[in-house]
């Protein structure tokens, strides 16, 4: 039984409070840490098990009893609360991203040269059933050598302009999960970038200094091109897409509906529309990715997304970020020096 403390009781937290209680029995959550701690974050904690709820974190990496920390605090946090966390010796689970600072990154980096404890990254989607499956199709051979890459990912309404000012931007907010997912279908990282931008759902967001819309183009080291479309705003709902051609065929993703239900009839043939929210959509994942952190720890294997994996997203991120800009093919060499 791995004993867990969580560090953050937003939204983000508590989904992991509900994961673990309810999906993963080897863990038991000890702590619940959040500095704004209230009468209504403290009644969710307790009634999904969690023993002590505190407001201040630094109680959890002082018990001795706790094995692992999960970071689902503000984005802020992540690095500074790793970096003491390892310091302590816990293992850590951190929501993504590690930080929006390279710097602090390698921060980590060095930290966990020093005190190798796991160190998992949240990059929830490489837990879903949908991309797993046409990880496994391309692991089977039956895609064949890889062409093709398209990644299609939009939000169903698009993020208040407050939140645009301080997210770091759709490419560090958003598109960031998409990032990790061409790594993941390709097996390897992008040698270059051109980004196409836009603001086309919200003028608020253009003034906040961010775009809502965006197709990414991006070259693998394994010779794919790969392609990335988002937008923060699809009506019909909750829009996440993957498919890989290659050299024997094709690998591809529908979105998850409430059902398959399709109606036909003399006014037309209609289904159902994608789910609406990333919780519905992804809420199995959230639980899979914590019951293979648990794991690793509990058999002292590696973590199946490290601190490395929390790094690459960034530097896409940056590098995206720089094409916008100056609307040109940027190589990763460039950022990564």
């Amino acid at each position: 039984m791995v004993t867990v403390g969580i560090i953050g009781a937003g939204r983000i937290g508590q989904v992991h409070m509900t994961s673990i209680s309810t999906r993963v029995p080897n863990a038991r959550i000890k702590y619940v840490a959040d500095p704004y701690m209230d009468e209504k974050k403290e009644a969710f904690a307790k009634a999904h098990g969690v023993e002590i709820v505190t407001k201040n974190y630094k109680e959890v990496l002082a018990d001795k009893d706790v094995d692992a920390v999960l970071i689902c605090s503000s984005t802020d946090t992540h690095s500074p609360i790793s970096l003491e966390a390892i310091a302590a010796g816990k293992h850590v689970f951190c929501e993504k991203p590690i930080d929006h600072d390279v710097a602090k990154i390698k921060e980590v980096i060095e930290a966990l040269k020093k005190n190798p404890v796991k160190y998992q990254v949240g990059f929830n989607r490489r837990f879903d059933h949908n991309f797993r499956a046409v990880r496994a199709a391309i692991d089977a051979g039956k895609v064949g050598e890889e062409h093709i890459i398209r990644i299609t990912s939009r939000d169903p309404e698009p993020p208040s302009p407050a939140y645009v000012a301080v997210s770091g931007g759709m490419f560090m907010d958003m598109t960031i999960h998409d990032f990790d997912m061409v790594r993941y279908l390709a097996g390897c990282d992008p040698v270059e970038v051109f980004v196409e931008g836009a603001v086309l759902v919200d003028p608020a967001i253009g003034e906040a200094g961010d775009i809502d819309t965006a197709v990414i183009t991006m070259k693998m080291e394994n010779g794919a091109i790969a392609t990335i479309d988002n937008s923060r705003k699809a009506v019909y709902g909750y829009d996440q897409r993957a498919e890989v051609f290659g050299s024997k065929g094709m690998a591809a993703t529908a979105n998850d509906a409430a059902s398959t239900c399709v109606i036909s009839n003399e006014n037309g043939v209609t289904g159902e529309v994608p789910l609406h929210f990333f919780l519905e959509r992804y809420m199995d994942a959230y639980a899979q990715e914590i019951i293979s952190f648990v794991n690793a720890i509990e058999n002292d294997t590696d973590t199946e997304l490290n601190v490395y994996d929390g790094l690459k997203p960034v530097l896409m991120a940056m590098a995206c970020n720089k094409s916008l800009k100056e609307h040109r093919v940027v190589k990763m060499s460039e950022i990564e020096a």
